[in-house]
């Protein structure tokens, strides 16, 4: 049971870290949307994102997968960046949910890039335990409720700015999608590969 706990609070605080804000800012792009009445579907969007991460995570823990630490830094603010300006593209037709699809494969797809950026730590972590597979759905499980909590707060944003403040949804998709691209810019210089 202390293992249970131990991973599931590192899982948690992993998506929470705000020194490692990425993970935060990847899901604001992705669900700011969306509203509540979609909630279905952004529980799908941020399950395939855990999922993705989780596979890459395993890949990483059995040596299976080894990415140079430099792509995967550079690679992570990329997808931010793409997500945050798909959103700004499509913002005039969200409404409609034309960009499900589009969502559902970034989420999965980024998913798997952005769980390669913790597999270092996820390593150190697990140790030389023979058996990595429980710990690993123990921390995913952490990450998932993480990731719930963040995509309320984003909703519950979202609906304050569209009844209370009047923002049209294009608007908050707009606002919101371009204060993600200009944090994550700095982001993607920093970290720039070539």
């Amino acid at each position: 049971m202390d293992n249970l706990i131990f991973f599931v609070k590192e899982g948690f605080f992993h998506v929470l870290d705000w020194k490692a804000y990425d993970h935060v800012l990847f899901l604001i792009a992705l669900a700011v949307v969306y509203d509540f009445k979609n909630w279905k579907k952004i529980f799908w969007l941020i399950t395939l994102f855990t999922i993705g991460h989780t596979v890459s995570l395993l890949l990483a823990a059995y040596n299976v997968v080894s990415v140079s630490k430099a792509w995967i830094e550079f690679l992570i603010p990329l997808t931010i960046f793409i997500t945050a300006l798909v959103n700004i593209f499509y913002a005039k037709t969200a409404s409609k949910d034309t960009k499900t699809n589009t969502n559902l494969f970034f989420a999965l797809f980024f998913g798997l890039i952005h769980g390669l950026g913790f597999s270092g730590y996820f390593k150190m972590l697990i140790g030389s335990e023979s058996n990595k597979f429980l710990p690993l759905l123990e921390f995913a499980l952490g990450v998932e409720l993480a990731q719930v909590v963040i995509v309320i707060v984003i909703l519950l944003l979202g609906f304050i700015f569209q009844t209370i403040f009047r923002f049209s949804k294009r608007d908050w998709i707009l606002v919101i999608s371009s204060i993600v691209i200009g944090v994550v810019i700095p982001m993607l210089i920093n970290n720039w590969i070539w």
